[in-house]
């Protein structure tokens, strides 16, 4: 299959809306790992007083993972999933959390506007068309010095990476998500990884669009060289190239 994208993407995840969160509280450390992420930021006094965007935020776990970390925080929460944003608000959150529909390539034209102190993207860019693009307009919202982490699957590099990937897409994820009628969006899942940036490849984007302390962090367990934490920072001065 082709990958989807913008809009039949987005419908794709409208459809697996219902049963997201089923599937992936049964997968070992998922929300552990986002907190990580998330605090893998570094933003001081638990993020008071700061603003953060959560772009990409899916049914709120990558938000809920932010309001833990940083209670202090003003989050906005994005999403190009309407069925995705609609389950995400549902849930009991505290005033300080707001959600906006909105996709990652439209942010302006939908009302997002910086600037912000932190921007935290969990499983966003290889679902993107123009992952550059989008990484620009994300350092333009942010202050200068503002931080970037991105959660992401990008595989190590090692033939191990891939294989383990693979089977546990194409024995577990797959199977379930047939069953549960969104098999095509999960077979995008496992073609949209082994097609994206290797995680040298994405830190590599990253320094290209900008982004200074650029650092790539493992996750543990089983998702050790699939999933990793990157990190980023707009400088204080942007370099002409960069703009």
């Amino acid at each position: 299959m082709t990958l989807l994208r913008d809009e039949n993407l987005a419908a794709a995840f409208d459809h697996a809306a219902r049963s997201y969160d089923t599937l992936v509280a049964a997968n070992p450390g998922y929300h552990a790992h986002l907190r990580r992420s998330a605090r893998r930021l570094g933003l001081p006094r638990g993020g008071e007083g700061l603003r953060v965007l959560d772009l990409g935020c899916g049914t709120g776990a990558s938000t809920a993972a932010l309001a833990e970390v940083l209670p202090g925080a003003d989050i906005t929460a994005v999403d190009a999933s309407a069925g995705m944003l609609e389950r995400a608000a549902a849930k009991i959150w505290p005033p300080n959390v707001t959600f906006t529909h909105a996709p990652a390539e439209r942010l302006a034209q939908d009302g997002v506007t910086g600037p912000f102190d932190a921007v935290f993207a969990a499983y966003l860019f290889r679902n993107v068309t123009d992952p550059d693009a989008v990484l620009r307009t994300v350092r333009a919202l942010l202050v200068p010095g503002g931080r970037l982490a991105v959660h992401e699957y990008a595989l190590g590099g090692r033939r191990t990476d891939r294989a383990v990937w693979t089977l546990v897409c194409r024995g577990v994820v797959q199977p379930v998500a047939t069953l549960l009628g969104d098999g095509d969006l999960y077979r995008h899942l496992w073609r949209s990884v082994v097609e994206f940036d290797t995680a040298d490849r994405f830190a590599d984007r990253l320094r290209a669009n900008g982004f200074d302390r650029v650092r790539r962090l493992p996750l543990p367990g089983w998702q050790t060289g699939i999933t990793h934490t990157f990190t980023g920072r707009r400088p204080c001065t942007v370099p002409e190239d960069a703009r």
